[in-house]
């Protein structure tokens, strides 16, 4: 978040991020999913669309009808404590950032009709030509807000069933019914489309690579419209692994494999052709998930979707050639249980996959040390830890003895004296950076607490709660070019960019 956006990151402070990066010797920036998340949730894997734009990272400031309303001017005295409130605080409070955005931008849009829509003037014709561009998917998912809405956002599978089974007569009485409500959120995507061109317009010399979710929510507008290509009476999730001794139930409906083949893929086609807009490149979510299905039946029993490896090796390759023909670049999130034969797939397709230093080691040798990094593969991503993982220092911290001692063997963390003994130390941090910029792989990611060596992390899987998701930097992005330690940490990185000869992708 900037001093100017309303408790949480915003699109427009992007380009503050980024070139702070630059600054850092950084050339790529990800970002977690940045799509509408479905109602009460944080999580930004649990869509309501895998096309739109969550309204929440709207900048307000930036709205012209907020200036022509008086821009602060127009907020009552109760929504002027509730943006200080939610600008003070040290996370991100969805509900309340949620409820105020929406109440303001509200009024902004009954602005804009008056002024803008009826008159017919040159913005209200480009929000015309917007919707004519991106009616492929944004007229369906308008709809489909504007009847969530109109439903006190209760689930479709709720709906009367003439709407929830999409008959042409109750679809059209609905458009008819809901004109304004299907104009605004329509309007709160242009906004959002506006805004998200003109940061990537200022994010000159860094890419930015988004994420491809492996699935929306079960009440999102794609499996509304698409109920025949998804099961609904089973969920997917992972066998055990790193994460989980249980395995993990997402919750999330389950592809019909055969039905999206038979329609030449046309959804996953589709959501790429949208994040290649959007983005540089991106992270396939899940990416085994897409050879083979983890799916869990309402008795619990539970199967891989295709059965036998032929079949999912055949489909894996399938959908990985949609994802390289997008035009930017991925990159696969390969933890968990990985079966060989899908690495040896991306090896042949020449997808990087993640190599987190902590997990590459040599599991089969005695002692199971550690991989150096500068042996990494070229088509490799090294990471320090993901959103997922726990940070760089809580790792250090809370492992044994042993596995530190493992680690202390690698070259560049033996010649920086790090001993198994040391507690997590600036030391420490800036030992493991230095071994992870020498990884022989092309791309380097390394998240932003462990480029500063904080404990708190992001997400904790398969827990549900407030704090979950809701972490911000300890300044505004626009402080950070002022911030003792941010310019320290900058000068730092952009050294080992210079020493490490790393480039832009």
């Amino acid at each position: 978040a900037s001093t100017r956006s309303w408790g949480i990151g915003e699109i427009a402070d992007l380009p503050l991020f980024t070139a702070w990066a630059r600054t850092a010797g950084l050339s790529v920036v990800q970002l977690l999913p940045v799509n509408e998340m479905a109602g009460g949730q944080s999580s930004p894997y649990s869509a309501l669309s895998a096309m739109a734009i969550d309204p929440i990272f709207i900048a307000v400031g930036d709205v012209p009808e907020f200036a022509s309303a008086g821009a602060d001017e127009m907020l009552s005295a109760t929504q002027r404590a509730q943006l200080e409130t939610i600008r003070r605080a040290t996370s991100v409070s969805y509900r309340l950032v949620r409820e105020l955005k929406t109440d303001v931008l509200r009024a902004l849009f009954d602005r804009f009709v008056e002024e803008q829509w009826r008159p017919g003037t040159a913005r209200a014709g480009a929000m015309s030509d917007y919707v004519a561009r991106e009616r492929w998917w944004l007229d369906d998912y308008a709809l489909f807000r504007s009847l969530h809405a109109e439903n006190a956002e209760r689930y479709w599978l709720e709906w009367e069933p003439a709407l929830r089974d999409r008959d042409a007569h109750a679809l059209q009485a609905a458009r008819a019914r809901l004109g304004p409500d299907i104009l605004y959120y329509t309007w709160l995507q242009w906004i959002a489309g506006v805004q998200w061109a003109a940061a990537r317009r200022d994010t000159p010399g860094v890419k930015i690579l988004g994420d491809f979710p492996f699935m929306v929510s079960g009440d999102s507008a794609d499996v509304w419209v698409r109920q025949n290509e998804f099961r609904l009476d089973a969920s997917v999730g992972v066998p055990p692994d790193a994460f989980s001794e249980t395995g993990q139930d997402w919750g999330l409906p389950v592809y019909r494999w055969d039905v999206h083949k038979a329609t030449g893929d046309e959804w996953l086609r589709q959501r790429t052709r949208r994040c290649a807009e959007l983005f540089d490149g991106f992270r396939v979510d899940h990416l085994v998930g897409f050879y083979r299905t983890f799916v869990r039946e309402q008795d619990q029993t539970t199967c891989f979707v295709p059965s036998d490896e032929p079949r999912q090796l055949d489909q894996g390759e399938r959908l990985m050639s949609i994802f390289q023909d997008s035009g930017g670049f991925i990159i696969a999130e390969d933890l968990g249980v990985v079966p060989g034969f899908v690495r040896e797939s991306l090896d042949r397709l020449a997808v990087p996959g993640l190599k987190v230093m902590r997990w590459e080691r040599e599991w089969t040798t005695a002692g199971q040390p550690f991989k150096d990094p500068s042996a990494y593969p070229p088509v490799s991503v090294a990471i320090s830890g993901t959103h997922d993982t726990e940070t760089m220092a809580e790792w250090w911290d809370n492992t044994d003895v042993e596995e530190r001692a493992a680690a202390v063997t690698l070259p560049l963390l033996r010649d920086a004296g790090v001993s198994p003994d040391d507690p997590f130390s600036d030391k420490v941090r800036d030992a493991l950076l230095v071994s992870l910029f020498a990884a022989g792989s092309d791309l380097l990611l390394i998240p932003v607490q462990d480029a500063f060596g904080w404990r708190e992390r992001i997400n904790i899987p398969a827990v549900v709660s407030e704090e979950n998701w809701s972490w911000r930097l300890p300044w505004p992005v626009d402080r950070l070019g002022r911030e003792p330690l941010a310019i320290e940490r900058a000068r730092f990185l952009s050294g080992l960019s210079r020493a490490t000869h790393r480039l832009s992708l």
